[in-house]
């Protein structure tokens, strides 16, 4: 037991971190060239934050969340989604203040207690923007526009963009009218969490993952046939922008994401299976639900790392290789590892990669190491070489051996690694 980690977690070495590194860097570049700064939030929120912010109607705060008392008797939770924490450090921080709109980006551990399944860990890691202080629909625009881009460099194919409105909180009181009376019809069908939704949060039940109630929610009422003016003026205004940029998608009345945060726009971007890549939408109303001073609009997306590397090593994608080991420095003697070690840090300040001996292996073994390695070069340093002052340096592709004066093997890969 104490060797083994516990459901639902994973550990992050040799290629899977690889891969995960180059998409959190692509991520991360990305970003910035929308202008976007990193942010990092705490782990751990006051459990209010969550019931408040995401909505204790949903799945996540009902089922989900890792929540527990710390010595000081307070409820504490592990964030299960960035958002409301990015919102509350927007507010603690008194970023409103400076120019809008803030864009925040962030790679963030998310916790939430459900069947592990593939793609998603019960500890799993998002990529997410924050888009606070503008009502247009271009801040939609921009972020859907981020996600198409980085898919496409990512490689992944068949990724859909699926758009949907679910209105604001004034059309939503006449839209839930409606659907809570067609539910109603289908009361005694419904599961158990679904009777109590309907009265509490009538749109929770949309979103229902039981297969009676999916049957039942094909013919609801759509929220877009009861938005007001302002929310189809803004639905209209976003589906010409995306018409007018070329951008594909498809009205999917069926989204409607499982936070309580969202308002107006919500999308996923959805591959061929059926599987959602990533998700977002407009939360106008979140600030204010934390704070009730404030009330600045807001959009964003949270994209799931596993989910990304799972479709990756599913359409066999093939992302950036690890970078190689360009020089391994062999040693020969207790005598000449100070000199050997020197070489090591000299080519290394290049930022180049290289490698030695720490093991007091024998020459034979550690060229077999070497190869192991796929080490470019490699150079032995022994007793000889620092009596004559040189040695030889092999191309292990090609075999080919250049004898160098010891300072020179540096320069010498670096010019060879920058070729």
């Amino acid at each position: 037991m104490i060797t083994q980690a516990p459901r639902g977690v994973q550990d992050w070495f040799g290629e899977n971190m690889h891969k995960r590194s180059v998409v959190e860097k692509m991520a991360r570049e990305l970003a910035v060239t929308y202008n976007m700064s990193e942010i990092i939030t705490p782990m751990f929120e006051h459990t209010v934050l969550f019931q408040r912010g995401v909505g204790e109607t949903t799945d996540v705060v009902q089922k989900e969340m890792y929540t527990f008392l710390d010595k000081g008797d307070r409820s504490i939770t592990l964030k299960p989604e960035g958002t409301a924490s990015v919102m509350r450090a927007y507010l603690e921080n008194n970023m409103y203040a400076e120019p809008g709109p803030t864009k925040l980006f962030y790679i963030t551990p998310a916790f939430r207690y459900e069947k592990p399944q593939s793609g998603r860990l019960r500890q799993h890691h998002q990529f997410g923007v924050e888009f606070v202080g503008s009502k247009s629909p271009l801040a939609e625009v921009e972020l859907i526009t981020l996600i198409t881009t980085l898919i496409n460099k990512l490689g992944l194919k068949d990724a859909k963009l699926h758009i949907n409105s679910i209105g604001c909180s004034e059309c939503r009181k006449t839209y839930n009218e409606a659907l809570l009376l067609y539910l109603k019809k289908h009361e005694d069908k419904l599961c158990p969490t679904c009777k109590e939704r309907m009265q509490k949060n009538p749109l929770r039940v949309l979103d229902c993952k039981v297969e009676t109630c999916k049957e039942i929610v094909k013919d609801a009422p759509r929220t877009i046939e009861y938005l007001d003016e302002e929310c189809s003026k803004h639905w209209e205004e976003l589906q010409y922008l995306l018409k007018e940029l070329n951008i594909p998608f498809e009205i999917d009345t069926g989204i409607v994401r499982g936070l309580d945060y969202y308002t107006k726009t919500v999308f996923e971007f959805v591959n061929l299976e059926g599987f959602t890549l990533c998700g977002g939408g407009r939360y106008d109303g979140l600030i204010h639900e934390i704070d009730e001073k404030q009330d600045i609009p807001s959009v964003g997306f949270g994209m799931g790392i596993e989910r990304i590397l799972y479709f990756l090593e599913k359409e066999g994608v093939e992302l950036e290789p690890k970078k190689s080991v360009q020089l391994y420095v062999g040693i020969l003697g207790k005598e000449a590892k100070a000199k050997a070690y020197q070489l090591v840090n000299e080519v290394r300040r290049s930022g180049i990669i290289v490698e030695t001996d720490y093991m007091d292996r024998s020459v034979k073994a550690q060229m077999k190491y070497a190869n192991k390695l796929g080490a470019k070069y490699t150079v032995i340093i022994g007793s000889q070489e620092l009596e004559e002052n040189q040695a030889r340096v092999k191309n292990m592709e090609s075999g080919e051996q250049t004898e160098l004066a010891l300072n020179q093997i540096a320069s010498y890969i670096i010019s060879q690694s920058n070729e």
